[in-house]
């Protein structure tokens, strides 16, 4: 069964190691479809899945990389403040060989 890619992906041929880059339409064989492990990569060709997966906006940037949902980050700590210098003791001038 023949899938079509709907990305380009960089997959490690399985018998020979070599790096092949597979471009968007591009129908890999089985050997090389195994390799493939991100959903994403593979053109969906079901009419439902448009239902599916929920539009982006036209200003919105399409995600890139991980795209689960992720925890809010923690609000950074306060910075602590800066102590003051320790106060300079006056030398003396034997200290200072006058």
């Amino acid at each position: 069964m023949s899938r079509r890619l709907a990305a380009a992906v960089h997959v490690q041929h399985p018998s020979t190691r070599e790096w092949i880059v597979l471009e968007p339409g591009d129908e890999p064989d089985d050997e090389l479809a195994a390799e493939i492990t991100n959903p994403d990569a593979w053109a969906d060709d079901r009419p439902s899945a448009d239902l599916e997966k929920p539009e982006l906006e036209k200003d919105e940037p399409k995600p890139f990389g991980f795209t689960a949902p992720s925890e809010p980050e923690p609000e950074p700590e306060p910075e602590a403040e800066p102590t003051p210098p320790a106060p300079r003791r006056r030398r003396k001038a034997a200290d200072t060989g006058a």
